[in-house]
């Protein structure tokens, strides 16, 4: 059952206990796992091709235009149509988060969060119901897809308790008499523009995020996973949220997304994305349109070039496996993957040989199969884009490694590239693809020094027995997220607060204490009593 009704529990208050992350993926050996996913994978199967409508003020609204969602590992399969969502229908879901807004807003968080809590309840009864999704539309591995769901989760729970912290207004002292109170108020209504490799992840942590703090949201999910991206209009519909505080419009990004970040009646642009789209959603709410009140604020978590060091004296089986997760898993589709690999000099001739032979009995094919440790890319012009850089990588380098793929579905092979430099375009250019690029560095401070040098600041990691070398990484490696001797991806909310600095993103930290902090505009009362 849902954990509450707001109707039957509106005026209590509020307490849960202490945040816990949702237990990861328990392992594709267990046959109770193989069982409810391949139950799931078949319930998934007998709905697709279906019509999934915008959702405004609560509403479906069928549109002549769509779009198709097709599986990348077979693309004769149609996940689903997508209807298109218009200028006319950006302008009506805009009004409809404002007029919802009105009274939203003023809602104690401790009702607001409760229509959270309740979506965290549908999430987990159902949960490889809602992977299953991601494995055919996003061609995610069963433990890549499940934990996606399991962070969505994390999110709900932990933003749901950071407002309610937030919701507390502080005292902050006396002075000749006077009472003075710090309290905060949403920004306004808030755009998502969400990335289709954590569709549902990302997507719930920015959602969530706003509707706690009393934001209303237009949420437009990337074309390629916006089939999943309708999960939150069943989900949300189902826990009762109120009509206009959520608003599902997917559609073009010249249309819709470039439409959000100029409208002068959104307050927060919360993003995630490439680099090239962040930074022009960045220069467009930084010019106020007539009409605009305010100064837009932008939360964007961008891209990464992130490396991994392998030092003298690293653990050399633990780190093999570590890269291969963190630059192969999800096909090295995320953000945090691992796309340069820095070794050291004196153990390089031992390590890389070591990683190609693992990478050789790595098994390619559809993600609904469990024993293939990678599947496709997400859609052809990935596939194309990709291919492209690894002919690049074969000028700049020597390939060392380069798989066989299946013929049918979005496949690029995994390729292992050496002797690539610092300033070649293989180490310097995000791919979002399986193609990691070897550097042989003569000692430790220049493996440090290569890894600093990009333009993005996102993750990293070190694998060294030395204590001198990992303190200085602490320091010097100069990366949002830094993990020593493990992967360099998979950050758990609130353990592991997630997000980048210089071109990776805006500072801000997914599922951290201050994420909220960003949707808000801080106000201070004074009182002097009579």
């Amino acid at each position: 059952m849902v954990r509450s009704s707001l109707c039957s529990k509106a005026k209590e208050a509020l307490e849960l206990g202490p945040f816990q992350n949702h237990p990861l993926f328990p392992g594709k050996d267990d046959p109770g796992v193989r069982r409810s996913f391949s139950e799931a994978i078949r319930q998934v199967r007998g709905q697709l091709g279906r019509t999934y409508p915008l959702y405004i003020a609560g509403n479906d609204i069928v549109t002549r235009q769509t779009i198709r969602s097709v599986n990348p590992a077979d693309p004769d399969e149609v996940i689903g149509l997508i209807c298109q969502a218009n200028q006319e229908d950006l302008d009506k879901a805009i009004r409809a988060a404002q007029e919802a807004f009105l009274s939203w807003r003023d809602l104690p968080a401790s009702r607001r969060v409760r229509f959270l809590l309740d979506a965290a309840d549908l999430l987990r009864q159902r949960i490889y119901y809602w992977s299953a999704w991601q494995v055919l539309e996003e061609g995610k591995q069963w433990d890549q897809a499940y934990n996606d769901v399991a962070e969505a989760i994390d999110f709900l729970e932990y933003y749901s308790r950071q407002a309610l912290l937030l919701d507390r207004p502080s005292d902050m002292g006396s002075y000749r008499g006077e009472i003075n109170h710090y309290f905060y108020q949403p920004k306004g209504l808030t755009a998502v523009i969400a990335p289709w490799n954590f569709p549902l992840a990302i997507s719930c942590g920015m959602v969530s995020a706003a509707i706690a703090v009393g934001s209303c949201v237009l949420y437009k999910p990337s074309s390629q996973s916006a089939v999943v991206g309708h999960h939150l209009v069943e989900i949300f519909k189902e826990v009762g949220l109120p009509n206009g505080v959520f608003n599902y419009l997917p559609g073009p990004g010249a249309t819709i997304g470039q439409g959000l970040a100029e409208d002068p009646r959104i307050a927060v642009i919360a993003f995630t994305g490439s680099m090239e789209v962040g930074l022009s959603l960045v220069g467009l709410a930084a010019r106020p349109r007539p009409g605009q009140d305010h100064i837009k604020k932008v939360i964007a978590e961008m891209g990464g070039k992130n490396a991994i060091i392998i030092d003298h004296d690293a653990d050399l089986e633990r780190a093999v496996h570590a890269v291969l997760y963190s630059a192969f898993g999800y096909q090295g589709q995320k953000c945090s993957a691992c796309s340069r690999l820095i070794v050291v000099d004196t153990i390089y001739d031992r390590f890389v040989p070591m990683l190609v032979e693992q990478a050789s009995k790595l098994k390619i094919g559809p993600a609904e199969d469990p024993e293939n440790y990678m599947g496709p890319v997400i859609d052809q012009a990935a596939q194309r884009r990709i291919l492209e850089y690894i002919d690049l990588a074969a000028k700049e380098g020597r390939i060392l490694y380069r798989s066989n793929v299946p013929e049918k579905g979005y496949y690029v092979p995994m390729t292992i590239v050496e002797g690539i430099r610092p300033d070649c375009r293989i180490a310097q250019e995000e791919i979002f693809g399986p193609v990691l690029a070897v550097m042989r560095a003569k000692d430790f401070d220049q493996a440090l020094e290569w890894a600093n040098a990009t333009r993005f600041a996102l993750t990293g990691a070190v694998f060294s027995n030395n204590r001198q070398h990992l303190e200085k990484a602490r320091r010097q490696f100069r990366v949002g997220n830094l993990y020593l001797n493990r992967h360099c991806v998979g950050a758990m909310v609130k353990v592991q607060p997630f997000g980048g600095f210089k071109l990776s993103g805006t500072g801000t930290k997914a599922g951290g204490p201050d994420y909220l902090l960003h949707l808000v505009d801080p106000r201070s009362v004074t009182e002097q009593p009579l």
